[in-house]
């Protein structure tokens, strides 16, 4: 038996983290495939019109939101192309809404209030694969229509059952016991990066390697706005069918 967290000196402890979080990359690997249907359905939920939709409660909830809230001015698309609802809404990014992750009827409320349906990609975010909450969401997404993926840490949970896409990456065990905002929330970020910025590539958001719907705003955006610009003009004259 290894010992305890609190028995450790600091270095170990790193040490011993750092090996837990080492399990995470392996975990997502196996899980690409399944990222991949996920990233197919969403673009062509987009470009019909639809949305990229995140739920989640808790941690997961607030790492959904964080994505979402990073694809439009990354992408400079607009903020309801992909959005995120977590349970207790804003106010519980900052303190916890824990009674409300057992909230079925709250959940399915919320589908209905932002009108899910056939043209929408909605993503359940869950380590436990079995919040309340986010179930009843994603049941009540595809009741209506829309596509629906999963993204849990275990397999044949009631969340992974509901959806048409189960994204499972199994990181094990978490160095604090529960707390699933280490190795599975880890994860969980990885794989929505992924689907996101995959998605938004494949939609011609990206050129080469460049974002090339960047508004902007402020100093560093506005130098990085003209490199995007020098650089797709050098690419456009070299590729020229008139050279």
């Amino acid at each position: 038996m290894t010992a305890p967290l609190d028995a450790l000196p600091l270095p170990a402890l790193l040490r011993r983290l750092h090996e837990e979080d080492r399990r995470v990359l392996p975990a997502v690997e196996r899980v690409l495939p399944q990222v991949a249907r996920a990233v197919r359905a969403a673009v062509a939920a987009l470009r019909r019109g639809g949305r990229l939709i995140y739920v989640g409660a808790g941690t997961s909830g607030r790492i959904g939101l964080l994505d979402a809230l990073e694809v439009p001015p990354t992408f400079g698309v607009p903020p309801e192309t992909v959005q995120a609802v977590v349970a207790g809404g804003i106010g519980a990014t900052v303190e916890a809404a824990s009674p409300l992750e057992d909230d079925a009827a709250l959940g399915r409320r919320e589908m209905r209030r932002l009108r899910v349906g056939r043209r929408d990609v909605v993503v359940g975010i869950a380590a436990s694969g079995s919040t309340p909450f986010t179930v009843a969401a994603l049941a009540e997404a595809r009741r209506r229509g829309a596509t629906t993926v999963a993204l849990a840490a275990r397999p044949r949970t009631p969340l992974v059952r509901t959806a048409h896409i189960a994204i499972v990456p199994q990181t094990g065990e978490e160095a604090v016991r529960g707390s699933t905002r280490l190795k599975a929330g880890t994860a969980q970020k990885l794989v929505l990066n992924m689907l996101s910025t995959a998605t938004m590539v494949q939609l011609g958001h990206v050129y080469g390697d460049l974002m090339v719907g960047v508004r902007p705003l402020n100093a560093k955006l506005h130098h990085r706005r003209s490199e995007e610009r020098r650089v797709g003009k050098e690419c456009r004259s070299r590729w020229s069918p008139y050279h």
